[in-house]
């Protein structure tokens, strides 16, 4: 049985992957050699590997690949796209193909809000609770405006802050809930400072409130994080063309074609063992673009599904309509 290590941290990477393969391979020489084989033969982009997360031993290189002929909003692009599963990209590619002389995809920004939230302990009476926000409420603003200074002369800042009760769900539970304009920055170190700052706040002012008891002043700020799920913060993507263009086999007619497709779709939202499936396909794509440009896929993987959920079920990301002998395909996600 293999013992616990102490400050394995601490060892070189050579010392690792000696430790790692003696202790959990059948051939340590053959898996010390397979590990090597996946290192940068330039030392400095090696380095960076290296240096990029803790207790680097080897790289998993993923396949990188262009899906070109994307007509989006008049403009033609070709899209990378990092995954280890076959036949996405050529998947999208098609598709990119198809819809190239139909107009191609036109997408649009719903909104772009986000959110972010101090999560804290009350043990007091709601109503000198809410009191006591609405004399507090000024104070968070201006006591983080040195924060915000930059971020409104872009546009962006704090666009509300509303205190949420939840105690129904868990007792003595409340949180100030804020929505923040980012403009093209993500925004996360924005969003975290001023949390951090609005809970400061919060505490030092409950302390010196006049109209709280002593257990009442004594708020508990349990933490203060952005959130990564922003139903306001949305955009939207679709494609459209008449019936007839939608030729797509010789067994189907047009017209049953379109009405396949909707009716796929309309499973989808009413099965949630079908729009699972339905979704993950849909990630499949939006994952591999978000991967190759060095973005945060389990964030938007995570935000998505939670907004399939917006309804109380989980459900289709896409839809699909024919109306007066045109078909549209569309789909609305939160994404930044």
């Amino acid at each position: 049985m293999t013992e616990p290590i102490s400050g394995f941290s601490k060892l070189s990477k050579e010392e690792k992957i000696d430790w790692i393969t003696t202790n959990y391979t059948q051939n340590a020489a053959q898996s010390r050699k397979i590990l090597q084989t996946y290192w940068n033969l330039d030392q400095s982009v090696q380095q960076l590997h290296d240096e990029f997360i803790e207790n680097t031993i080897t790289n998993l290189y993923v396949p990188q690949g262009i899906a070109p002929n994307f007509l989006i909003n008049d403009t033609l692009y070709a899209i990378p796209m990092a995954i280890e599963e076959s036949s996405v990209i050529a998947a999208a590619s098609k598709a990119a193909k198809f819809w190239l002389k139909k107009g191609g995809f036109k997408t649009t920004i719903l909104g772009t809000e986000k959110v972010g939230q101090v999560h804290f302990i009350y043990k007091g009476d709601t109503n000198r609770l809410n009191s006591f926000f609405t004399y507090l409420k000024p104070i968070l603003l201006a006591e983080s405006s040195s924060l915000t200074s930059s971020m409104e002369k872009r546009g962006g800042g704090i666009t509300d802050i509303v205190l949420k009760d939840k105690t129904k769900q868990l007792e003595n539970y409340y949180q100030l809930h804020a929505t923040f304009e980012t403009k093209d920055a993500m925004g996360a170190n924005f969003i975290n400072s001023c949390l951090e700052q609005f809970a400061a706040t919060l505490k030092k002012e409950a302390g010196n409130y006049d109209d709280f008891s002593t257990q009442e002043k004594d708020i508990e700020v349990i933490m203060s994080i952005l959130s990564n799920y922003v139903p306001n913060c949305s955009v939207r993507a679709e494609v459209s063309c008449p019936v007839e263009d939608l030729k797509l086999t010789e067994e189907l007619t047009p017209q049953h074609t379109a009405e396949k497709i909707v009716q796929a779709i309309k499973i989808a939202h009413i099965e949630p063992y079908r729009a699972v499936t339905h979704n993950k396909g849909i990630m499949n794509g939006i994952d591999a673009v978000v991967l190759a440009t060095g973005n945060d896929f389990r964030a938007i993987e995570a935000g998505v599904h939670a907004y399939a959920c917006r309804n109380g079920q989980y459900s289709s990301l896409t839809h699909a309509s024919i109306e007066d002998g045109i078909f549209t395909f569309w789909i609305e996600l939160p994404l930044a």
